[in-house]
């Protein structure tokens, strides 16, 4: 038999089946997210939200759940069985729906808020427990091609993205638009779905758990060093979004309260260990994940309000359906790329690294449709193999972690994007704005720039922002004028088009010469992580190659011998 065929065979008769069912598990998950941004809107101002309450659904009641439900189940999933968390998953999802639903016109604004928060909530902890078992599940079916099936899995989240946004666009609007809740109600068909295919199924235990390893074991490897990376990502976490943002604590309290349970966590999982440091290669990836989610999900959120900016909204959602798109299929190759091309999973990221730098910058200086296409083409790609295959590197190379390393690391990359990528370039648009503007015309800045909270970020300097309601007419007028200047012939586009005020145009093309600056920026998060990555591949080249590893009789029996080599 051939390596790569036995490279294929899985260990359990039903691994295709689960593989798969875990597929459209994760597919529901991105249907979901995708209507439910669509639905903002419509919530705003069906039950009159504010914007605060429209960011902690968002933000605060999908984001936070989503991250404990990995994390937490990642920590038990192997105490407790795929199943039961599988199920667990699968009710909450169909939970969250009544509860959503159950919000009406008629209630006061707090009453639908409190359906629309807790709704949110319940379906982030089903999608986060989800991950917890799709993820280790599959790399345990598939020990030695990891890095293919986990690519295959993760193929469904851009899928359902896409999904999710054309119900959006079709059934969302015009005369024949579908109320909101048969809208989110179609997330519930992939889930009755997965729940059918996952239904009855045998579960194969994990290496780890296989071999009798206890938690403390699982999560020798992690560390106090990998911990205290998830530790101080939750701090901060806890002390903006939750204790200070949700909650609503000042902030001296949010910042105890914040340092208990940052201190709690390391703090049990050292004695867990009996203190052990962890290793290093993990504590490495970790930070690395926190730039993938960064770069990856974090510039997802923005990049279609970017491009949408550059060019004009329309064009934007295109182009986020034609990226998500190319990563659905190209997800599909990562096995041709490890074994037909040679390139191991470390060198895949290297290259994948250049490209998001390469693409990232090229996206900057575009100024039509058919270019964006094409430098969108090359960030798709460098940013389609980021977060399976570094699944699959923990899997490969720390097999004795069962699930844990896996669920904190996917946490981490959660955790990254709610307080980098998101926060960092929605910051870095609002400086970048209006130091043109300020540039340009320092007086119209004075008369433009908002008289709400300043725009912060970390330790950066706070910057005073354009005005929304100056920016989103100005914008919408220019980008009604270059619509006519390429021979659009509406008569509203081009009744918008003339009314547009000299003042309008400076504030539209400061505004994008902003978001040119914001994506340059962006692109050194990737370069960095092609810094990490070449590294990697030097410590690798140096030991004798990367090759996945098992678990050695002796750490098995509780010994101090690391994996060794299949």
């Amino acid at each position: 038999m051939s390596d790569s065929t036995s490279a294929d065979q899985p260990i359990a008769p039903n691994a295709n089946r689960l593989l798969w069912a875990g597929f459209v598990a994760i597919l529901a998950a991105g249907v979901g997210f995708g209507v439910r941004g669509g639905l903002f809107g419509t919530w705003e101002t069906t039950f009159n939200l504010n914007g605060a309450q429209l960011g902690a659904i968002s933000l605060g009641a999908g984001f936070i759940s989503f991250c404990f439900g990995i994390i937490i189940g990642g920590i038990v999933v192997d105490k407790v069985g795929y199943g039961k968390l599988v199920f667990t998953a699968f009710l909450l999802h169909v939970l969250s729906a009544f509860v959503t639903f159950a919000a009406k016109p008629e209630m006061s604004s707090e009453t639908a808020y409190q359906f629309l928060y807790w709704g949110t909530f319940l379906f982030g902890l089903a999608n986060g427990t989800l991950e917890a078992v799709a993820n280790p599940l599959v790399a345990t079916l598939y020990p030695k091609n990891r890095t293919h099936y986990l690519n295959i899995l993760h193929a469904s989240w851009p899928l359902g993205m896409v999904f999710g946004g054309v119900i959006g666009w079709t059934l969302g609007t015009g005369d024949n638009a579908w109320d909101w809740k048969w809208q989110l109600a179609l997330y519930l068909v992939p889930t009755l779905v997965y729940g059918v295919m996952f239904l009855g199924q045998k579960y194969p235990k994990s290496e780890a758990s296989a071999k009798g390893l206890k938690l403390g074991e699982m999560f020798k490897d992690v560390g106090i060093l990998g911990t205290l990376i998830v530790s101080a990502l939750l701090f901060f976490f806890l002390r903006r979004d939750f204790f200070g943002g949700l909650i609503g604590l000042n902030e001296l309290l949010s910042n105890v309260l914040s340092a208990i349970v940052a201190l709690a966590l390391l703090g049990w999982v050292a004695t867990l260990t009996k203190f052990a440091i962890g290793h290093w290669l993990i504590f490495v990836l970790f930070i690395a994940h926190a730039l993938v989610g960064s770069v990856e999900l974090g510039t997802d959120g923005w990049i279609q309000n970017i491009t949408g900016t550059i060019l004009n909204p329309e064009q934007g959602k295109i182009l986020f359906v034609f990226t998500s798109l190319v990563m659905f299929g190209l997800r599909f190759c990562a096995h041709f790329i490890e074994s037909k091309a040679g390139v191991k999973p470390i060198g895949l990221l290297f290259i994948c690294s250049l490209l998001a730098v390469a693409g990232l910058n090229l996206v900057s200086a575009v100024d039509s449709f058919g270019a964006a296409f094409g430098a969108l083409l090359v960030y798709a790609i460098g940013k389609t193999f980021f977060w399976p295959t570094m699944l699959a590197v923990i899997g490969d190379r720390f097999p004795q972690t069962g699930a844990v390393a896996m669920s904190l690391m996917g946490g981490i990359g959660m955790l990254s994007v709610g307080l980098l990528g998101g926060p960092g370039l929605g910051y870095a648009r609002d400086r970048f704005s209006a130091g043109e503007l300020k540039e340009t015309d320092a007086a119209l800045y004075e008369q433009v720039k908002s008289a709400g909270p300043a725009s912060e970020f970390l330790a950066f300097e706070p910057v005073q922002p354009i005005d929304p309601k100056v920016l989103n007419p100005a914008k919408d007028a220019y980008a009604a004028k270059v619509a006519v200047e390429r021979g659009n012939t509406k008569e509203d586009v081009i009744a918008k088009a003339e009314a547009i005020t000299t003042d309008q145009e400076v504030i539209a093309k400061s505004d994008i010469m902003g978001n040119r600056k914001v994506l340059k920026y962006d692109s050194l998060i990737p370069a960095a992580m092609a810094v990490i990555y070449l590294l990697l591949m030097l410590y690798f080249r140096a030991i004798g190659g990367y090759k996945p590893l098992t678990i050695s009789p002796e750490k098995a029996a509780g010994g101090t011998q690391g994996p060794s080599e299949f």
